[in-house]
Order: C-alpha cells, then sequence, then structure tokens
C-alpha cells in the first residue's frame, strides 16, 4: 500500500523548532500520513521536539537533504561522510526510518561538464559506508536525481539507479521525482517500469512546483507506471508555497506559487488519493 506524505515546504519556507512543529500539525491535520522533513542542518535540528509534535499529531516523518555547498561529496568526500553521519544520528533520534534527496550533491554546483567516472566512484565508495551506517540505524537511505539545471551529477532515474546497484546495499533505494522526471526523462511510464527494482520514493511535484495536476507533468503516465509496477512506496506532494533564500537560489523559484498552502495541501492530497484508486493501489 503506498504511504501518502507532504513535503514541509507546501506549509513553511524555514524548518526551526517552532516552523517544523507548525508543519507537522498542519500535514497531520489535512491527513496526510507521512511528513518529509528537510533535514538541512542536522546540526540546529531539534529532534525530540519534533518527534513529540508527530507523535501528537499521529503521524511519521521522512527525512530529506541537500548537501551545502562545502559538502559537496565529489569534491569534499570526508566531510561529506561526516555530515550525512550527523545527520543519520538526527533521524534516528527524531524516530524516522528514511533519509532521501540529494544525498550525494550540492543543488547549484555544476562544473561545466558530465560527471567524471572518478566523482562517481567517490560517491559510491561514500555511500557504501553510509548505507552501512544507515543499517545498523535501522535507516533506509534514497538517492534523488535532479535537473541538469540544478546539478551535473545525477539527472536520470537510470543515472541513480546506476549508483544504486553499484552500492549493493538492500536498504539503499530510489527517490524520484516527477518534476525532474518532467525535463530529463524520455516521458513517465517507461523510467519507472525500469526503475522498478529499485524505486521506493516519488516526489509528486507539478511542472510548475505548484497545485498537482493543473501543469504539464503527464499524470496518466505517471499513475499507470506505478500501476504497473504495483508501487507500495511513498508518494510524497511536493510543492513550495514558501521557500528559505538557500532553496530559492538553487532551484530558481522567482515567483509565488499558484495557491496557498491549504489548497496545494489539501487539493494535493485528494490529487493523490484519486489517482492511486484510479491506478488499482491498494
Amino acid at each position: 500500500m503506498p504511504k501518502l506524505g507532504c513535503h514541509a515546504f507546501v506549509w513553511v519556507g524555514e524548518w526551526n523548532t517552532e516552523t517544523g512543529n507548525y508543519a507537522i500539525e498542519q500535514v497531520g491535520r489535512v491527513g496526510f500520513e507521512y511528513i518529509e522533513i528537510p533535514l538541512l542542518n542536522p546540526a540546529s535540528f531539534d529532534a525530540a521536539s519534533h518527534r513529540a509534535a508527530l507523535q501528537k499529531a499521529g503521524i511519521k516523518g521522512a527525512c530529506s537533504l541537500a548537501l551545502p555547498k562545502d559538502v559537496h561529496l565529489p569534491f569534499y568526500p570526508e566531510v561529506a561522510r561526516k555530515f550525512l553521519y550527523a545527520a543519520l544520528a538526527r533521524v534516528e533520534e527524531v524516530g524516522s526510518q528514511y533519509l532521501g534527496g540529494c544525498i550525494a550533491y550540492h543543488l547549484g554546483t555544476l562544473t561545466g561538464k558530465p560527471p567524471t567516472a572518478e566523482e562517481r566512484a567517490t560517491v559510491i565508495q561514500v555511500l557504501k559506508d553510509i548505507a552501512a551506517e544507515a543499517k545498523r540505524r535501522g535507516i533506509t537511505i534514497l538517492l534523488e536525481p535532479c535537473n541538469r539545471y540544478e546539478t551535473y551529477l545525477y539527472n536520470t532515474l537510470a543515472d541513480a539507479r546506476e549508483t544504486i546497484l553499484a552500492v549493493g546495499a538492500d536498504n539503499f533505494k530510489l527517490h524520484a521525482d516527477t518534476y525532474h522526471m518532467n525535463i530529463e526523462e524520455e516521458g513517465f511510464y517507461q523510467p519507472i517500469i525500469a526503475a522498478a527494482d529499485v524505486l521506493d520514493y516519488v516526489h509528486m511535484s507539478e511542472s510548475h512546483r505548484g497545485l498537482v495536476g493543473s501543469g504539464t507533468v503527464n499524470w496518466d503516465e505517471v499513475w499507470r507506471g506505478l500501476a504497473e509496477i504495483r508501487f507500495d512506496g511513498f508518494l510524497v506532494l511536493e510543492s513550495f508555497a514558501a521557500v528559505n533564500p538557500d532553496l530559492q537560489a538553487a532551484t530558481c523559484l522567482w515567483r509565488p506559487p499558484n495557491q496557498p498552502s491549504e489548497v496545494l495541501g489539501r487539493g494535493g492530497l485528494e490529487f493523490l488519493q484519486k489517482g492511486a484508486r484510479a491506478a488499482g493501489l491498494p
């Protein structure tokens, strides 16, 4: 059975103790099962407070992050290893079992050329260690490919799948995103089918980052692919009602969303529920 979640940025632009707990409350109130927690700064993450808020809201948390600029893994492997170890500790403390997102790179770092074999090999070596540490803590890690304008390192599901298979850990899975797929993939159905063996988490995100179903993502193909593989992982609404300056710069979100948080959240949940039912996902 797919697990329906909502990214915190549907509700808040900054994650701290107060705004994070507010987002947790709103996601639970609307009716999602999970909130995606942006674990962007493990050192200041108030795991105890957020764990209590999750319990009060009756929902669970899945964490995600993008590496800071000075932690871009191919350039700074040991710094990235230390950062990810700290992040895993916070994931465990908040009671989550998932850490996904851009765990191998910084959004916005571009080299002007494709990734080298050496860069990919560095990522694989470090993520082998991270996967082992995550396994020890009962955590699944997920790698998200993003579009060419935000990273050069992983752009397609096939790119990320290759590294996941090279790492060879059963707790290392693929984190897809329909916004990025809309830019990089040749359709939606076939890439989903081809990644079925590792796909466990999908950002359900519209082409303009606003209300799902109101843009150019081919949702019929998305649902057809998910139905074909009998997907039972995470379907997570990712719309940006408010963003922090760093995220705005990395993702080039210069315009406000097409709807307020309440509409994005409630409309998004209805869209996910209706689509999953129509696709025959239990």
